[in-house]
C-alpha cells in the first residue's frame, strides 16, 4: 500500500464539507451553559438508527482503521493499546474534548485481584480461582439484605477472574503508577471478600487542563493515553457516535460508524476546548463524520446514567432532578448501549441495576451546587461550565433535610447503603455457605428510597420527588467554617433569606423546584426540629440527639441532592467481550466493555480496563475484511500511519 493510499485509508476524505461557525451541537455542548445547563448536564446528542438495508450504508467513508474504539476512558484506552499491541490500526473516537471520560474524574483506585504481583509482595493469597468463587458467591449479602453477586453474569465473572492480575501488570507496563503499599479495601465494593484487591495511584496532578477535577483518576487515565498515542492510536475527539453500521439492520457484520461534531465551548466563548494532548488527533470540524471498522468495533462509552429515560427503564424514581457522576465533563448517555440495541444487541443484568447497592446511587457530602460527584476547582477548564465547588458537610447535625414542600423525610446523618463487601466484610467466611447471610448483621437504611419517594408537591405524569435541601441558618455557617458565596454556591442553587418564609419562595428559582414549596411548611419544620434540640430526642426519624436550632438569619437553603453514579447493567457480552443479540448469537465485529456491558455488581475501574485488556486482544483477532471476503483492502501497521494536523 503506498503511503497515499494509506493517508486516505486512515485519516482523510477530500471531499468533506468544512463546517463554519457554531452549530446547534456547539450551543448544547456548553455555549448556552447560562440557560442549557442550568436545567441538566446540557441536553443530550440525538441518536439516529440505521433505517433500510443495505443501501443505508455509507457509499465513501471518511475515515478507517481496524479497530473502532467508542470512548476513551477505563475500558476504551486499555482496548485501543491492547489492539495496537497486537498490530492492529486503530480509531478512539469520543464526544468530549478530551480523553478520560468518567474515569478522569475517578479516585484512581483500581481493583484488581487474582494474584497480582503487588498482592504476591504482601504475601495476600489470591488466585483466579479464589477471585471467581468470591465474585460468584450467592450467600454474601449487605446488611440491608442486598446481594452482592447472586445476579453476576459467571462468564464474564470468570474472565475477569482469570484476567485481572494480567491486567494489572498490563497497566504497570503502560506507565501507571500504582503506590507500593500493601492492597487494601479502600475504595472497593463488591471486588469479593477473601482477599483485598484494591490499588492506588499516586496523584499529585493539580485542577488544570491535565487534571480537569485534580481527582486520582489522572494518574490512571492520562498515563494509558500517554502510551496509546505513542504506539500510534488515532483520536478523533468532539465527536458523539450516532449510529452503527451492519450489514442489514439486524444481521451480518459490523461495518463502521456515524458520528457528529460536539464540541465543548464554554459560556460567552465561541472557542472549543482543546485536548491536553493533541499528538495523534485527527483535527475534523465536518457536521458529520463516518468512520469504516475492517476488523471490529469496540463500544465503551460509559453506561446510562446521564440519560434520564433510559436509565428510568430501570429504576422509574430517577428522574430527571436525580444528577449523575461525571457531569458536566463526561456525559454517560446510553449511546453506546442505544446503537448496540438498534442492530439487534440484547441489553442484560438489569437485576444488578435496579438493587439498592451503593455504586449504584449515592449521598454526597457536598451541597450547595448542581454538580456534586466532586468538588470542582475555580482553576478546572470546565469551570465555566461547572459554576460552583459546593459547600463540604462535616458534620450533618448542622442542618437538616427537606424535600420539594419543605419537609423532613429521614434521619439527616444516614444515607448511604453498605458499601459492599470487602475483605473483612465476615469473620468467618465460609464460601458459598448458606450461613454467610445470617451472620450478616441486619441495619438497613432507607434514607435514599425516603428521598425518592412522593411527597405532597409530587404531580403526574412522573410523580417526581422533586429537589432536596439542606437548611441551615448562620450559626451553623459559622460551625463549618463555610463560605457561602461563589465560587463555593450556585445562585440557582444556593439560595438566603433574612425570614425562613422569604426563603422557601427563593427556592422557585432553581429550574427543578416546580412546585411552590406551602407557604408555612419550612417554618413549621423548623420549629418542630427545633423542638427536638430542646429535648435531646426526634420522634419523628431517631436522628441522634439532635444539637443544633435552627434560628439565627440569614438562613441558607442548599441543594442536596444524590447522584447516580455507577452503571451495572448494559449490553450483552460473552467472555472474549463479543456482543450477543437477542436470539443469543454472537453480532460479528462488535465488541463491548466497561459500564455499558451489563452482567457485573464491581464498582469501580477494576472490572473497565480488565474487559478492555480481553476486548482490544480479541477485537484486534478479528477477521478483517479481506479474510471475512468483503474487501481487498489491506491492513497496514498503525505506525505507518501519517498523522492529521497532529501536534506534539
Amino acid at each position: 500500500m503506498s503511503d497515499a493510499q494509506a493517508e486516505k485509508r486512515t485519516i482523510v476524505n477530500s471531499q468533506d464539507k468544512k463546517k463554519k461557525g457554531i452549530s446547534r451541537r456547539e450551543f448544547v455542548r456548553g455555549a448556552g451553559a447560562g440557560t442549557v445547563a442550568l436545567a441538566g448536564a446540557g441536553a443530550l446528542p440525538t441518536l439516529k438508527a440505521q433505517t433500510g438495508g443495505p443501501s443505508a450504508i455509507p457509499e465513501q467513508w471518511d475515515l478507517e482503521a481496524d479497530v473502532v474504539v467508542i470512548g476513551s476512558g477505563a475500558a476504551g484506552l486499555p482496548a485501543a493499546i491492547r489492539a495496537a499491541n497486537q498490530g492492529a490500526s486503530v480509531i478512539v473516537v469520543d464526544a468530549n474534548y478530551d480523553i478520560g471520560g468518567h474515569a478522569l474524574l475517578s479516585g484512581g483506585n483500581v481493583a484488581l485481584g487474582g494474584g497480582t504481583s503487588a498482592q504476591k509482595k504482601y504475601g495476600i493469597k489470591d488466585s483466579p480461582d479464589i477471585l471467581f468463587r468470591d465474585l460468584t458467591d450467592w450467600s454474601i449479602v449487605e446488611s440491608n439484605g442486598m446481594p452482592d453477586y447472586r445476579y453476576n453474569d459467571r462468564g464474564i465473572q470468570r474472565a475477569l477472574a482469570d484476567n485481572e492480575a494480567a491486567t494489572y501488570e498490563f497497566l504497570v507496563e503502560n506507565g501507571v503508577p500504582f503506590a507500593d503499599r500493601i492492597p487494601d479495601t479502600r475504595g472497593g465494593h463488591a471486588i469479593g471478600i477473601s482477599a483485598p484487591r484494591e490499588n492506588h495511584t499516586v496523584s499529585n496532578t493539580p485542577p488544570g487542563l491535565e487534571s480537569p477535577s485534580g481527582s486520582g483518576g489522572t494518574s490512571l487515565m492520562r498515563p494509558l493515553e500517554a502510551s496509546a498515542r505513542a504506539k500510534g492510536v488515532k483520536f478523533l475527539l468532539n465527536y458523539h457516535m450516532d449510529v452503527i453500521f451492519r450489514e442489514t439492520p439486524t444481521s451480518g457484520r459490523i461495518l463502521g460508524i456515524e458520528a457528529s461534531y460536539t464540541p465543548t465551548v464554554l459560556p460567552n466563548s465561541t472557542t472549543p476546548l482543546k485536548s491536553f494532548r493533541s499528538q495523534g488527533n485527527i483535527e475534523r470540524t465536518a457536521e458529520t463524520v463516518t468512520v469504516k471498522a475492517t476488523k471490529a468495533i469496540m463500544i465503551a462509552t460509559g453506561g446510562h446514567t446521564g440519560n434520564v429515560h433510559f436509565r428510568r427503564m430501570l429504576d422509574p424514581r430517577l428522574t430527571e432532578e436525580i444528577q449523575y457522576g461525571g457531569a458536566p465533563f463526561s456525559l454517560q448517555d446510553a449511546s453506546g448501549e442505544l446503537a448496540g440495541m438498534a442492530i439487534g444487541a440484547s441489553f442484560w443484568g438489569t437485576a444488578n441495576q435496579t438493587f439498592e447497592r451503593n455504586g449504584f446511587i449515592r449521598k454526597r457530602n457536598l451541597i450547595g451546587a448542581q454538580y456534586l460527584y466532586v468538588s470542582w476547582m475555580p482553576d478546572s477548564p470546565i469551570f465555566p461550565l461547572v459554576r460552583a465547588r459546593g459547600l463540604r458537610v462535616r458534620d450533618w447535625q448542622n442542618l437538616i433535610l427537606v424535600n420539594q414542600v419543605g419537609k423532613r423525610f429521614y434521619d439527616e446523618t444516614q444515607g448511604n447503603w453498605p458499601r459492599g463487601s470487602v475483605a473483612g466484610f465476615l469473620d468467618p467466611y465460609i464460601p458459598g455457605d448458606w450461613r454467610n447471610a445470617r451472620r450478616v448483621k441486619h441495619g438497613s437504611s432507607n434514607y435514599m428510597d425516603a428521598l425518592l419517594a412522593m411527597n405532597e408537591g409530587s404531580t403526574a405524569p412522573d410523580y417526581a420527588p422533586g429537589p432536596t435541601w439542606a437548611i441551615f441558618d448562620a450559626e451553623a455557617v459559622k460551625r463549618q467554617r463555610w463560605d457561602p458565596q461563589p465560587p463555593f454556591t450556585d445562585p440557582h442553587y444556593f439560595f438566603s433569606a433574612d425570614t425562613l418564609a422569604e426563603l422557601g419562595t427563593r427556592l422557585k428559582k432553581n429550574p427543578y423546584q416546580k412546585v411552590e414549596m406551602p407557604a408555612g411548611n419550612l417554618q413549621a419544620t423548623v420549629a418542630r426540629y427545633n423542638s427536638f434540640v430542646e429535648s435531646g430526642h426526634d420522634p419523628d426519624f431517631e436522628k441522634p440527639s439532635p444539637l443544633y436550632k435552627i434560628h439565627t438569619p440569614p438562613f441558607y437553603a442548599a441543594w442536596a441532592g444524590p447522584v447516580v453514579h455507577d452503571s451495572y447493567a448494559g449490553l450483552r457480552i460473552n467472555m472474549k467481550c463479543q456482543v450477543i443479540d437477542v436470539k443469543g448469537e454472537v453480532i460479528p465485529g462488535l465488541y463491548c466493555a466497561g459500564e455499558s456491558a451489563g452482567g457485573c455488581s464491581q464498582h469501580g475501574t477494576g472490572r473497565c480496563t480488565t474487559l478492555g485488556y480481553i476486548a482490544g486482544k480479541e477485537a484486534a483477532g478479528e477477521p478483517g475484511r479481506l479474510e471475512a471476503g468483503n474487501s481487498k483492502s489491506q491492513i497496514p501497521n498503525p505506525k505507518q500511519i501519517p498523522n492529521s494536523k497532529s501536534q506534539t
